[in-house]
């Protein structure tokens, strides 16, 4: 998903090996805690469906912010999370983003279907409620019916409508396509949606780039640069005001109008970055 290349990737010195240490034991960290966390969360996961109360999502959300730590992330929130069932559509800096927004509380991603089949990301997607899109005309009504279900079920999903990531330094065009599902007869009337802003900053003397995955960066490679280089770094997350579907003739004025708060956070972002 990571196609887009217009920026050249940060050049990076080579970690001493206090950092690949450092580096070692976080990833081990990391490792450990989604084995113990992952299997928690099912066991509560199935003591939910049995009628106890729903604290399966709180061990996400500890798995998420364990993530956040190991890469070097202090987060912080702007705005508050709409209460509602609906949709969060975002910028898409990195794989990071998945620990950031998980972090803020329960979401439920929206992938393509060919992440189902990614060697372990697919089962744990799978097992977390991921909720997987084929682009095939065939199987748009069903999507639809599952989402409008999800939604009254008051789950958020989430949604990356650039299409792809980026360097973390700029907010690409909503693709407007994405936003049709929005406006169909099901969903139009009830629809709620949120834009969301992700601004990573790296610590002092790391590129700005630090934290974005795109074009043809190795996964491996890029996850070993930021847990050996990112020591105090921040993410902010921006929640905006709130959009009623119905309230938009279109798809299009719909995408422009969330890209536009997303890109608008970005900015005002950068300034308070720079003064703060």
């Amino acid at each position: 998903m990571n196609t887009w290349n217009g920026a050249e990737p940060p050049r990076l010195p080579p970690p001493g090996f206090a950092r690949q240490l450092a580096g070692a034991l976080r990833l081990a960290l990391m490792a450990l805690a989604t084995l113990v966390l992952f299997a928690l969360y099912l066991l509560f996961d199935g003591l939910h469906r049995l009628g106890l109360p729903p604290i399966h999502h709180r061990i996400q959300q500890l798995w998420a912010r364990t993530g956040l730590f190991v890469c070097g992330l202090q987060p912080e929130v702007v705005g508050r999370r709409m209460r509602r069932g609906g949709a969060l559509v975002s910028n898409h800096v990195s794989w990071i983003d998945i620990f950031t927004l998980l972090s803020t509380g329960r979401v439920n991603f929206v992938a393509k279907a060919e992440v189902r089949r990614w060697p372990g990301v697919g089962f744990l997607a799978s097992a977390t409620g991921t909720m997987f899109i084929e682009r095939k005309a065939a199987a748009a009504r069903r999507q639809q019916e599952e989402m409008r279900a999800r939604i009254e079920a008051g789950q958020l999903l989430c949604f990356f409508p650039e299409g792809t990531s980026t360097d973390g330094l700029r907010v690409l065009d909503f693709k407007s396509s994405l936003f049709g599902v929005f406006m169909t007869p099901e969903l139009r009337e009830t629809m709620w949606l949120q834009p969301v802003t992700l601004i990573y900053r790296p610590p002092a003397g790391a590129p700005a780039e630090l934290y974005g995955w795109w074009g043809d960066m190795p996964f491996g490679k890029n996850i070993w640069d930021i847990v050996t280089h990112s020591f105090g770094g921040r993410v902010t997350v921006v929640f905006h005001q709130e959009r009623r579907a119905a309230e938009f003739a279109d798809r299009k004025l719909l995408a422009r109008d969330c890209g536009a708060a997303v890109a608008e956070g970005m900015k005002s972002g950068e300034v308070q970055g720079m003064t703060g």
